[in-house]
């Protein structure tokens, strides 16, 4: 059973960690094409459908692996965890199927439309479709959010039989942790979005291309990226806040303290060793850690040892949350610095451009290691107090499991390869088109150069 236990946990990390990485794109990508289809109708400049048609591919690519992962994923509810929707199936069924009517509905109908309808419908009928879309989107986070939070900090509820069953839906689906979980994940998803749009356009400038659309693109996902990730660290600390108020023992795995602590150190790196329940090589800012979550340099943080054989494995916790802080601190400041420098000169030197096209990716990074924090760190729970991870699992045989889990691993390798793969040929392909269409441009009529160039 501990085997099966192990090998069904993976196998959902897995499942759930691919899956993760194109919602997180297409939340806020959407909203992005509305921004740029607006700006298309304010300044009618050709630049902006430009960038509008060459992000909608990517939109819909991504979207479509985000659907089939997600079904994916749903079906092992049945397969390796039945304890979940046996005891809690009448709070979650519900949720998820909120999730599908009102907004994978809105997105699979207008999404035809954003697609194909650009020369078929009015231009306003458009533009609506990507808000449509957009809103979707942003629904479908909304009611997933909803039911994971529930899962930490679970409310409106009671307990017959041994089952859960509902009594209050509205404290149901903003439980207390949702509103800082809802707007950490939307924000996260605009960072990811950005630092894609600016690193696919950096790989387009190197290529050779100088006309206006990556340029504009680079400079927009610049711009916005610099407002978000401050706002991003604001919605960090409250949701830190939220977390140890409900979850201490989470906080205390990420903080590594062991030992309930008045003017606990912020840990700014050391070794964790569950063995000896203390930290190697600590490298500490004295009282720092009471500071941020209690707002007092003496203020008191519970240690890990009042939580014996209920808190999560501390190393996973402790090491996935400095990663996502410090590419959070790495994103912040370069896109302020490069913000800075366009604004000052116009363009950015060679080496920032090869810097961002490495930092295409680093929004998946960061947003999967927030989610290892929440999620491991949520262990040995499925359900907060209400359902443990054991009694949830399945008992088929641990061979199934592994079948299962070396076909997931393997096809879902070379899906996000092909992925991958495919966004910088889009790109190379965009810079090759638009040259050929440049110069076919200039040579019927030199008006139409300045369409060409956009």
């Amino acid at each position: 059973m501990a085997d099966v236990m192990l090998l069904s946990r993976i196998q959902f990390a897995a499942n759930i960690s691919f899956h993760i990485l194109f919602p997180t794109i297409t939340i806020a990508l959407c909203w992005l094409l509305f921004y740029f289809k607006v700006r298309f109708h304010i300044s009618d400049h050709p630049v902006w459908m430009r960038i509008y048609r060459f992000w909608v591919k990517v939109f819909a690519l991504t979207f479509a692996l985000g659907v089939v992962s997600g079904i994916t994923m749903s079906f092992q509810f049945g397969t390796n965890w039945p304890g979940f929707m046996e005891k809690v199936g009448n709070i979650a069924g519900p949720l998820l199927a909120y999730e599908v009517l009102t907004a994978f509905f809105l997105e699979a109908t207008f999404l035809g439309i954003m697609l194909f309808g650009i020369n078929r419908v009015p231009r306003w009928v458009h533009t609506l479709a990507t808000f449509i879309v957009a809103v979707g989107t942003s629904l479908s986070a909304f009611w997933i959010l909803s039911l994971n939070s529930w899962m930490h900090t679970p409310a409106g509820f009671e307990m017959r039989e041994g089952v859960a069953h509902a009594v209050d839906w509205f404290a149901i689906v903003f439980n207390p942790s949702f509103p800082y979980r809802f707007g950490h994940m939307l924000l996260a998803s605009g960072l990811t979005a950005c630092f894609l749009i600016v690193g696919i356009s950096a790989y387009r400038i190197l290529r050779g291309d100088n006309k206006k659309a990556p340029n504009v693109a680079l400079r927009t996902g610049l711009f916005i990226a610099a407002i978000l990730a401050p706002l991003q660290i604001v919605m960090g600390d409250l949701h830190g806040l939220n977390t140890f108020e409900h979850q201490p023992q989470k906080v205390a795995a990420m903080e590594g303290i062991w030992e309930t602590t008045q003017g606990a150190p912020l840990l700014l790196f050391a070794i964790p060793d569950e063995a000896q329940r203390a930290n190697h090589y600590e490298v500490a800012i004295p009282k720092m850690a009471s500071v941020i979550l209690t707002h007092d340099s003496e203020g008191t943080i519970r240690g890990l040892n009042e939580f014996a054989g209920e808190h999560p494995p501390v190393k996973p916790v402790f090491f996935a949350f400095r990663i996502m802080v410090g590419l959070g601190m790495l994103m912040l400041l370069s896109a302020w610095l490069a913000s800075i420098t366009l604004w000052r000169h116009k363009r950015l030197p060679k080496f920032a451009l090869k810097f961002f096209v490495a930092m295409t990716f680093s929004g998946w990074i960061a947003t999967l290691a927030g989610w290892y924090v929440t999620e491991i760190g949520r262990q040995p729970y499925l359900v907060s107090g209400v359902l443990t991870v054991a009694d949830a699992v399945t008992d088929i045989p641990s061979g199934n499991v592994v079948m299962s889990l070396t076909m997931y691993l393997t096809v879902y390798a070379l899906l996000l390869i092909a992925y991958i793969k495919t966004l910088f040929y889009m790109a190379r392909q965009s810079v090759e088109i638009e040259e050929y269409e440049f110069a076919k441009a200039s040579k019927a009529h030199p008006f139409n150069q300045q369409e060409a160039s956009a």
